[in-house]
């Protein structure tokens, strides 16, 4: 089982790589091999404590983006009403564009999670697919330097005027990319937002938008599981592990928020090519 030192420091890390470009799940399967911890990445008792740590992310995102989230569902309660979304009414443009972009990654997710998971969930192929990412966010990089720089005003007015329905679809679909270990969720999603032709402030705004209903969901979903059979002797873990994401998701998304206002995808991208590089050569001896 999970001790709650291990647990503190699998929830902080997953705090944080959840929302850097790096890859949660790829760096919870290949650090427990890394230390020798006797954790594998499909047992039950470690999918219900992720569960936990998820959630707590999901519910950071939205009481961070609460403002944002009120205007959101405002919005389309009012299209939904009106049976249509009025051209100047950007707030229900937008949560219909999240609603669009979070189909692909539900569906897959929903169809192809546990054999995607079983697949990929080796420390080995979770490295490889971290030093993966890591090319991946370097070929956004290009993509940012390309970007249009971002008008001052309202961001959710940008990207309500910027993206496409399919465009939206599109960055959804680049989101499920997530599923593999390794291929990091708010990553993928920012390199398919500069794809749109976001700017790189509002490709990082909009994914961020985009995880809170589908790491929400996914948790919610699974949360009975903490609760059942599957939950006993991890339920005192998962509470410190969900404690200490929550804390490292909150800094996270405060300093990236700021950070992809001006700064490059490149320092995460060295980071996972060199990272995956070295811990698939450390698990594969």
């Amino acid at each position: 089982m999970i001790s709650y030192a291990q647990a503190a420091i699998l929830g902080a890390l997953q705090g944080v790589t959840e929302l850097f470009p790096i890859s949660s799940l790829g760096h919870s399967v290949v650090l427990p091999k890394l230390l020798g911890w006797d954790i594998h990445q499909n047992d039950d008792f470690f999918l219900t404590f992720l569960v936990a740590t998820h959630l707590a992310t999901a519910i950071v995102l939205f009481v961070f983006f609460r403002r944002d989230w009120m205007r959101i569902l405002r919005g389309l309660g009012r299209s939904l009403r009106m049976r249509q979304i009025h051209e100047s009414d950007t707030d229900a443009r937008l949560g219909w564009l999240l609603v669009v972009g979070t189909i692909p990654a539900g569906i897959i997710g929903l169809l192809l999670e546990k054999p995607l998971r079983h697949l990929f969930a080796s420390p080995l192929s979770a490295a490889i697919f971290i030093a993966i990412n890591g090319l991946m966010l370097l070929g956004a990089e290009r993509l940012r330097r390309r970007a249009p720089e971002p008008e001052h005003g309202d961001p959710d007015k940008r990207i309500a005027r910027e993206l496409t329905w399919q465009s939206a679809f599109g960055v959804g679909t680049a989101q499920a990319l997530a599923l593999v270990p390794g291929i990091s969720r708010s990553g993928s999603t920012m390199a398919g937002g500069l794809l749109a032709g976001l700017s790189n402030e509002d490709a990082a705004r909009f994914a961020f938008l985009l995880a809170t209903p589908i790491i929400g969901a996914a948790a919610l979903l699974k949360l009975p599981d903490l609760f059942g059979g599957a939950g006993d002797g991890v339920r005192g873990p998962a509470l410190v592990g969900a404690l200490c994401a929550a804390a490292a998701a909150w800094v996270s998304v405060r300093w990236l928020m700021r950070f992809f206002t001006t700064h490059r995808l490149t320092p995460f991208g060295i980071y996972c090519l060199v990272a995956g590089v070295v811990a698939a050569v450390v698990v594969g001896v």
